[in-house]
Parts: C-alpha cells; sequence; structure tokens
C-alpha cells in the first residue's frame, strides 16, 4: 500500500483532496447552520426540510448535464470552474439576506460540492485506474470521512467563537487557499495506466464501453440503483434529524457529534479492506451483502434506548458506508467501461443527490404529521433487505453476461 501511495501520490492526494473538500455541500456541514436559519426565518422542522429537499432535487436536476462535462473538459479546468463556484455558494450561505437566496445558495453547495466535487474525484480515479482501481478508489473516498470528522467541527468552533457568517467565510476561503490551488496542481497531469493488466480490457468486462443511452436502457442498471440510493437517502436522514432524534432519546447534545468519530474510523477501515477485496474478486462479489450492516443500523435506531444504541447503529452504517463508497467508485467502470464513464456516473450520482434531498423532505414531513422517526427507521431496515435480495438477483444476471 505504501509504495503504490509513493507511486500515485499525486493522483490519489487529488481526488482525496476533492472528496474532503466536499464536505462544504454534504448535510453533515449544512446541518450545523440549520438552527440559526431556522431561527431568523421562522420556519418549522418540515418546512426547512422541504426547502432543503427542493434545492436539493434541483442540483440533481442539474448534475446529468454538467457531470458529462468531465467527458469532454480536462479535469484541471473543471478544478478551476468547481472550485470558485463553491466558495460563492458558501459566502451566499453565510450572508443570505433572503429565504430566496439561501435556498439557491443551497442549491450551488449541493450541486458543486455534495455533486461536482465528488463527481470529479470519483471519475478521474476510475478512469485513471485500472488493474487497482479498487484500492485507489478506497483511497480516495476516505477524503469523505476525513471531511467529516473535521469540518463540522471546525465550523461549529467558529461559529461559537465569531458567528456563523465567520465560519461560512473561512469555508469560502480555505477552498480559494487551499482546495483550488492543490486540486489544480494534482490533476493538471492526467495519469496514464502503465501495468500491462492495466492495459488489457478485462477489467472493463465488456468489448465496448456503454453510452448512457444504452446504460439506461439496461434492467440491471435500475436494479443497481435500489441498493445504490440506500446509504445516501437513510444516512443524511440521520444526520439531518440528528437533533430530533436526540430529544427523542433524552441524549446527551454532544453524543452525536462524537459518535461521527465511530462512523469515521469504521468506514475508514472498511473502505481499506473493500478495496483489496475489490482489486482480488471483483465489485460485483460484494453486491449481494453490502446492506445487510444498513438494515441492521436501521433496527438498533429503531429500538432507541442508551446512548451506546447510537454509537452501534453508526458503526453498521459505518460498514456500509465503507463497502458502498468503494463498491460504487468500481463498479460502474467495471461493468459499463470508461469511455463514457462521465456520462454514466453523473446519472447515478443525480439519482443518490435525489435521495438524499428526498430523506429529510420525506421523514420530516412524517414526523410533522405524528409518524415517528424511530417507526421510520423499521420500514427502511425492510427496504434493506428487499434490496439485498434485488442485489443478489442482479449479480446472477451480471455474471451471466460476462460468461457469455
Amino acid at each position: 500500500m505504501q509504495s503504490f501511495i509513493k507511486r500515485n501520490f499525486r493522483w490519489i492526494a487529488g481526488g482525496f483532496a476533492l472528496t474532503y473538500f466536499s464536505s462544504f455541500g454534504q448535510t453533515y456541514f449544512i446541518s450545523a447552520s440549520i438552527a440559526e436559519w431556522q431561527a431568523v426565518f421562522d420556519l418549522s422542522h418540515g418546512e426547512f426540510g422541504r426547502l432543503y429537499m427542493y434545492a436539493t432535487l434541483g442540483s440533481a436536476a442539474c448534475l446529468p448535464f454538467l457531470g458529462r462535462l468531465v467527458d469532454h473538459i480536462a479535469a484541471d479546468k473543471m478544478i478551476a470552474f468547481v472550485v470558485p463556484v463553491l466558495a460563492g455558494a458558501a459566502l451566499l450561505a453565510g450572508f443570505a439576506t433572503s429565504l430566496m437566496l439561501l435556498v439557491f445558495a443551497i442549491f450551488l453547495l449541493r450541486l458543486f460540492g455534495q455533486g461536482m466535487m465528488t463527481h470529479m474525484a470519483l471519475t478521474a480515479t476510475g478512469r485513471w485506474f485500472h488493474a487497482e482501481r479498487g484500492r485507489a478508489i478506497s483511497l480516495v473516498v476516505l477524503g469523505h470521512q476525513g471531511g467529516e470528522a473535521t469540518i463540522p467541527l471546525a465550523l461549529s468552533a467558529i461559529t461559537l467563537a465569531y458567528g456563523m457568517q465567520a465560519g461560512w467565510s473561512v469555508a469560502a476561503l480555505v477552498l480559494l487557499v487551499a482546495g483550488l490551488p492543490f486540486c489544480y496542481w494534482a490533476y493538471s497531469v492526467p495519469r496514464e495506466p502503465h501495468s500491462p493488466a492495466a492495459r488489457s480490457d478485462k477489467p472493463a468486462r465488456h468489448v465496448h464501453s456503454w453510452t448512457r443511452r444504452e446504460v439506461i436502457r439496461d434492467p440491471i442498471f435500475w436494479v443497481l440503483l435500489t441498493g445504490v440510493l440506500a446509504p445516501g437517502f437513510i444516512g443524511t436522514t440521520i444526520f439531518y434529524h440528528q437533533d430530533y432524534m436526540a430529544t427523542l432519546n433524552a441524549w446527551p447534545p454532544q453524543l452525536f457529534a462524537t459518535s461521527l468519530v465511530v462512523l469515521s474510523v469504521t468506514t475508514v477501515v472498511v473502505a481499506l479492506l473493500t478495496g483489496s477485496v475489490v482489486d482480488r474478486y471483483g465489485a460485483v462479489s460484494i453486491l449481494p451483502f453490502f446492506l445487510l450492516p444498513l438494515s441492521a443500523s436501521c433496527w438498533v435506531l429503531a429500538a432507541s434506548g442508551p446512548p451506546f444504541v447510537l454509537y452501534l447503529a453508526m458503526a453498521l452504517l459505518g460498514i456500509s458506508y465503507g463497502v458502498s463508497s468503494t463498491l460504487f467508485g468500481s463498479l460502474w467502470p467495471g461493468i459499463y467501461g470508461t469511455a463514457y464513464l462521465g456520462s454514466i456516473r453523473a446519472v447515478t450520482v443525480s439519482a443518490v443527490v435525489v435521495a438524499t434531498a428526498a430523506g429529510p423532505g420525506l421523514t420530516g414531513t412524517l414526523i410533522d404529521q405524528g409518524v415517528t422517526l424511530p417507526r421510520q427507521m423499521v420500514y427502511l431496515g425492510i427496504y434493506c433487505l428487499v434490496a439485498t435480495v434485488a442485489m443478489g438477483i442482479a449479480t446472477a444476471f451480471l455474471r451471466r453476461r460476462t460468461a457469455g
């Protein structure tokens, strides 16, 4: 692993930085300011959740069109466009003087942060690495866990000391001073696969690279999406409703912050292990199993109880996060090739963004209607089991297709 990182440092570090700085558009970062926005604009939990959902859905609608540009424009030039826009969105979020401006800021944060930063990192890594794609993806996605463990805490500390506007201003400054120059340098030289295995067509498993139109017509793709969407929907729901869950269970306010450490550590360890498994056995072999820990996490949260319940749920969530983050970075190029990977990933990322939008909005509305989140978690756990069966069927068809 050490020699692999040394040989590929700039590309691994660049992808890690992109996923790390994508935190500024992730729910776990934005949610730290929700209470203040609700107070300023006099919004209920459900009302803000619906606005958040609309902004995120809007970003998801734009992502397939914006995301396909990575197939036609050099990575460093895309970075020179995306990162400054994300920094501008951070400033707008901190200084929005109207609800319309705030919703527009959230739309930009979700589109360029959660959407494009992650999309650029995983598309480039999936395209530039072949024989060791799983290992490369497992290292790049660790940026999410690094950002999750450090950036919200930093924002909270700055906001507590100097106010919310200062926190968002620092976010914009960090993106422009640190994120932009480093990511631009890292991706200014595309990586060329240099191992014999990487030059063969074996990893792609297909004679040709599928176009986006062909992929959308493939029934297996839609079956796979039933599994792809679950971690984002459920994880975002948990993060977004952390104050509600803490109040419901009489948990101390700092419990969620400390539980994120458990989530991050578990995700990191499992992601690294998954990378080696993917390179050895293939991404398809993991499909039937990765949602089982997520299902268990839902039922643990549904049971509620003392504080250790949250730690257990986060550990189980981390297992599914770790597997899925590496799995789906490697799966799409392995099934559909790399020539149109940007266009294909734009569709999948857009679908994930829709799921993360629907999570807070739908569950918040149900909470307002009297359906408690623990009760909803029971049904989400059942959904994961149904999706697990679907993943098993998809795996069988994919193996038959490959053999044929």
